[in-house]
């Protein structure tokens, strides 16, 4: 079945379009074999940059299987020909098909409605903190957390990670300075470092992104919604406050008196004095 250039054969049918992944166009289908719905990437193929893109997409997602990421079924090439473990094949492919778990929404459609109960966002940042420490411990890097990347089954409240068209696998023995690329990260969850330091970082920067997304689950508003890169860390520099964190929602006032004195006196300074020596 070839359907808005989707060329499935026929084992999935009624496709319906999702949305677009980190690199790539996602459809929903109906497997004729179990007469389930799955979602569907397509990643076409132009180019060497485009094949390595989704050859480094596909062994990563391939060594992750936990129950707070998206699962991944196979690996499709044109009219659904099953590729071989051998994925330097795709170099004479012109597109491959990424079938993986579907799920019913995503946290960004949820928060389009306003906040979270208390007790959802909590729920829902233990699962993506779960989540975090399994991709991490794979030295994988997501690069790219966000709550249009994190997707949800309203029924019974499961978070799993998914699009992992920007993740990269990172060798703890190995220094990656000046080998990553700057373009990752949607900009209002990307870091401090990330924004000052692009091509030198660590898994940190996932831990930032959650941290912006947990604010924005329980505030329902961006946490740091600069327009411009200047503008991002003028607002990170000076408007995380403890009037900032107030507002933010901790269960415990005792751990939250004691995160807030651990901050200390907040002292006015220009950002050319704290970051002289960096480019903006």
């Amino acid at each position: 079945m070839n359907i808005h250039g989707f060329d499935l054969g026929s084992r999935y049918m009624d496709l319906k379009p999702l949305g677009c992944g980190g690199n790539g166009l996602v459809f929903s289908a109906v497997d004729n074999d179990c007469d389930k719905r799955v979602a569907v990437k397509k990643i076409v193929l132009t180019d060497p940059q485009s094949v390595k893109h989704a050859l480094r997409e596909i062994k990563i997602i391939r060594r992750l299987d936990h129950d707070n990421i998206v699962k991944v079924f196979e690996i499709l090439g044109p009219s659904g020909s099953q590729l071989t473990d051998d994925v330097g094949s795709l170099t004479e492919l012109n597109s491959v098909y990424i079938v993986q778990e579907y799920m019913e929404t995503d946290l960004a459609n949820l928060l389009e409605q306003g906040p979270l109960l208390e007790e959802h966002a909590r729920l829902f940042m233990y699962q993506l903190l779960r989540g975090l420490k399994y991709i991490h411990s794979a030295n994988v890097l997501h690069r790219d957390l966000k709550p249009a990347n994190l997707f949800i089954n309203t029924e019974d409240l499961v978070l799993k990670i998914g699009d992992f068209g920007l993740a990269r696998i990172m060798d703890p023995h190995y220094s990656h300075k000046g080998h990553l690329s700057e373009g990752l990260v949607t900009k209002w969850y990307r870091s401090p470092r990330l924004l000052l330091s692009p091509n030198n970082y660590t898994k940190a920067i996932d831990m930032w992104a959650a941290g912006c997304i947990f604010a924005e689950m329980l505030t329902g508003k961006t946490l740091f919604a600069g327009k411009t890169v200047w503008g991002k860390i003028r607002f990170r520099s000076t408007s995380y406050t403890q009037t900032k964190i107030n507002s933010i929602w901790i269960n415990d006032l005792n751990v939250k008196s004691k995160i807030i004195n651990k901050l200390g006196e907040h002292r006015k300074a220009h950002l050319s004095a704290l970051w002289e020596n960096e480019r903006i």
